[in-house]
């Protein structure tokens, strides 16, 4: 079941491990959420397409901010609507929630970083003032 094989269509833990360099407890964690459901054969985890796909959307998803019950609800969304359209709505709404909570944390450390600066200017002047001084 090698990762190189782009004709693949089923996957062990370990070949998505190795692939998305993650361990094979993370996989199993988005299993237990039920993000991830694979086959059985004895007690060997079956992968598909499919849930290699979803592997990599989780991963992007946690990259950019998304909780796993974000993941999730796009996930049953899909599920329900193969058109796709519900779940593009709700993405797009998702990321305008990201992005305007990672504008006010911008803004918010503009702020901070200006109150630091001014902070550091006075400390500099005090310590400048006392120098003089001795």
């Amino acid at each position: 079941m090698s990762s190189t094989n782009s004709a693949q269509t089923s996957y062990s833990i370990s070949d998505l491990s190795k692939e998305f360099d993650i361990t094979t407890r993370s996989i199993r964690f988005y299993e237990d959420q039920g993000l991830l459901k694979p086959k059985r054969r004895g007690q060997t985890r079956i992968y598909s397409l499919k849930d290699r796909v979803r592997l990599k959307l989780i991963l992007r998803g946690k990259r950019l901010g998304f909780s796993l019950a974000e993941t999730r609800r796009l996930f049953e969304l899909y599920d329900a609507d193969k058109t796709s359209v519900t779940q593009l709505n709700t993405m797009l709404a998702l990321i305008e929630e990201k992005k305007a909570a990672l504008q006010q944390q911008m803004d918010d450390i503009k702020v901070v970083l200006m109150e630091l600066t001014s902070a550091e200017a006075q400390c500099r002047g005090a310590l400048d003032g006392q120098s003089r001084s001795s």
